[in-house]
């Protein structure tokens, strides 16, 4: 499945084309405003929350926002006109589709024979906070060949902003993406707009010296100005708002590192100080940094705003549709599963992880797991502010508020993040790992109420602690990347947009050297070199024996790792406990063995991070095609 795979501080799954009532569901419409002149005219909306039941110009950057928060003008501030935007967008048809219902009929995703209702995860089984409360667009898959002139493959933020900003600028551009927009890990992130970095200014100064911390402060702020300008120039209704920080030390460590922080992130040119306390309520914090002019937002519902922007602006978004060839260029193409192809002056790769390269990038960043849970407080009962902890893994934490506060038994949703493992790696304890993280929030709220909701995430950690954004390496010079969020998805994607924006236009762009995929960091070979090891580690497995002996002996609604001669394979017994799914354990990427991950009901990689659906349905690259089918082997039952 190609998706767009943001990160935990920040995409996809299908749609079903109107008038489809795909696997023998019913769907319900209802208008908004405006007639529709022809199909291709259409915007249909997945109802995430139903799913769950069953051009103006932009503000100039930094216009808002004081110097002391965050020196420097953004760069593609661009003088240039922007075109001429139509004030009357398609109208909107809004889809409720069954529970369960999320694929198409037919390639890629048409399910086997043996599959069962229960095996439809996008991402993951779990859902988000998000899901639940938020409307996107859905798209037609791609009916015929297109040319366009650039080519953007993943539409979630990453993906999307690139393609609003080229709107903006007259270029043709044509997004595809084998599922609904915001389906995949920007659905699943906590959506905190921070330029606070996870990995430490003082850390980044030693990786990439003081010149390159400033850079990369700059491009986080920028980029939380440039979704506010967007918000505002768009409307989007989205929560967005503008709020403090808060890092504070976790127990038993020392707050040293707290005064070496506020230092460095003084020196990037950040507005930071250091108080007495977090306002956590009653649970005392004891000394923190407060970071100003961060930010939080609805990420689906910005996605949302920004895929009706891009429509309107002439660009084309196309649902349902998995890339399976990437050809440089000039001119770039690129091939789907139908035969289908699109024809572009430039080709942007914005999936998560990229699938158009098989190694090089994937050496460079590993893949990791991280988790969350939502959980009911008294609205108003704790700041709205953004929380992090110096643990490791550390925890981060948000409020959702309520529309209304001011009514009566009014509740928020307190969204707390942490857990984190390299995928694959960690996956026979998730249901503790979400048991640790809503200890660990009542010990400090106790106000905490019933969870609402719990979901995991994908991460991709690059070894020297920033983003990789802009040209593939050992590519041609137009065809471009975004990946290595490093947790800050949402503002590393949106970095992504404005960055790549200005490489595919010709301009120069002060952060292209920071974040150029090809850079080598020799500061960072120790950790490189551990991720490295981490990832071939597992190669091991094929010299194991399986997890049982016999598919007799997987539970319902389980997978397990069964040894067969030389094979090892991945068997999925659905709820029901009748149906039984064999895979080659083999992941086509470069051959490793995959783990059942027991809460998301995927199979996991725990070599580059791949994972796949119970019916071995790739979900996330690096891999672009599924697990190989293997016939049940008799041999492997009790007799």
């Amino acid at each position: 499945m190609l998706a767009i795979r943001t990160g935990r501080h920040g995409a996809v799954g299908v749609t079903t084309p109107i008038g489809d009532p795909g696997r023998g569901g019913s769907i319900s419409r209802r208008s908004i405003g405006g007639e529709v002149s022809s199909a291709s005219d259409m915007l249909s909306v997945y109802d995430y929350s139903a799913l769950a039941a069953s051009g103006p110009s932009e503000a100039p950057c930094g216009a808002s926002r004081s110097q002391a928060a965050c020196r420097g003008r953004s760069p593609s501030c661009s003088t240039t006109s922007a075109p001429q935007w139509s004030p009357s967008p398609p109208a909107l048809e809004y889809l409720t589709l069954p529970a369960g219902d999320k694929t198409p009929a037919g390639p890629p995703g048409a399910a086997p024979e043996s599959y069962d209702e229960d095996m439809e995860p996008e991402g993951g089984r779990t859902r988000s906070t998000w899901m639940d409360s938020a409307e996107v667009p859905g798209r037609p898959s791609l009916a015929d060949d297109l040319t366009t002139d650039v080519c953007v493959v993943g539409a979630g933020i990453a993906g999307l902003t690139t393609a609003y900003l080229l709107t903006r600028e007259a270029r043709k551009v044509v997004v595809l993406d084998d599922g609904p927009i915001g389906g995949g890990e920007t659905g699943r992130t906590t959506a905190h707009l921070a330029s606070a970095l996870d990995d430490r200014f003082y850390h980044l100064e030693h990786l990439h010296g003081e010149e390159g911390a400033r850079l990369a402060a700059q491009s986080h702020c920028a980029a939380i100005d440039r979704i506010e300008s967007i918000v505002a120039a768009e409307g989007i209704d989205c929560d967005f708002t503008r709020l403090d920080g808060y890092l504070f030390v976790a127990p038993g460590e020392s707050a040293d590192e707290l005064d070496r922080e506020l230092e460095a992130a003084r020196r990037a040119g950040l507005e930071v100080e250091s108080v007495a306390r977090a306002p956590m309520g009653s649970f005392d914090t004891g000394r923190a940094l407060r970071f100003g002019r961060q930010g939080q937002f609805h990420p689906l519902r910005y996605l949302a705003g920004l895929a009706r922007a891009i429509l309107a602006g002439g660009g084309q978004i196309y649902s349902g549709v998995h890339v399976e060839e990437f050809e440089s260029g000039p001119p770039t193409r690129v091939k789907t599963a139908t035969g289908r192809q699109v024809t572009a002056r430039a080709l942007v790769v914005a999936t998560n992880t990229p699938v158009n390269d098989r190694v090089v990038i994937h050496t460079k960043q590993a893949a990791y797991r991280t988790y969350a849970v939502g959980i009911e407080v008294p609205a108003a009962a704790i700041a709205r502010a953004l929380y992090w902890d110096t643990a490791d893994p550390y925890h981060y934490v948000r409020l959702q508020s309520s529309k209304d506060d001011a009514t009566p038994g009014a509740t928020d949703i307190l969204i707390v993040g942490g857990e984190d493992h390299r995928t694959g790696q960690g996956d026979d304890d998730t249901g503790e790992r979400w048991t640790r993280l809503e200890r660990w929030t009542r010990e400090r709220f106790p106000m905490a109420g019933a969870v609402r909701s719990r979901w995991s995430g994908q991460v991709e950690e690059p070894a020297d602690s920033l983003a990789f954004i802009g040209r593939n390496p050992l590519d041609k010079d137009n065809v471009f990347i975004a990946t290595g969020d490093s947790g800050h998805g949402m503002t590393h994607g949106t970095i992504a947009g404005m960055l790549i924006t200005d490489l595919v236009l010709g301009r120069p762009n002060p952060w292209a050297q920071l974040y150029d995929p090809s850079r080598r960091t020799l500061r960072a070979a120790a950790e490189y070199a551990s991720e490295l090891a981490k990832s071939n580690l597992p190669f091991g497995e094929w010299l194991t024996p399986g997890e049982v002996d016999s598919i007799d002996d997987v539970p319902p609604g389980e997978g397990r790792i069964i040894r067969h001669g030389l094979q090892k394979l991945a068997v999925y017994r659905d709820a029901a406990g009748g149906k039984v799914v064999s895979l080659s354990a083999r992941c086509p990427h470069l051959g490793c063995v995959v783990e059942w991950n027991g809460s998301e009901k995927t199979w996991d990689c725990p070599c580059h991070g791949s994972r796949y659906a119970p019916d071995g349905r790739v979900l996330n690259g690096p891999a672009l095609s599924d697990l190989s089918p293997v016939a049940q082997p008799e041999l492997a039952r009790r007799q």
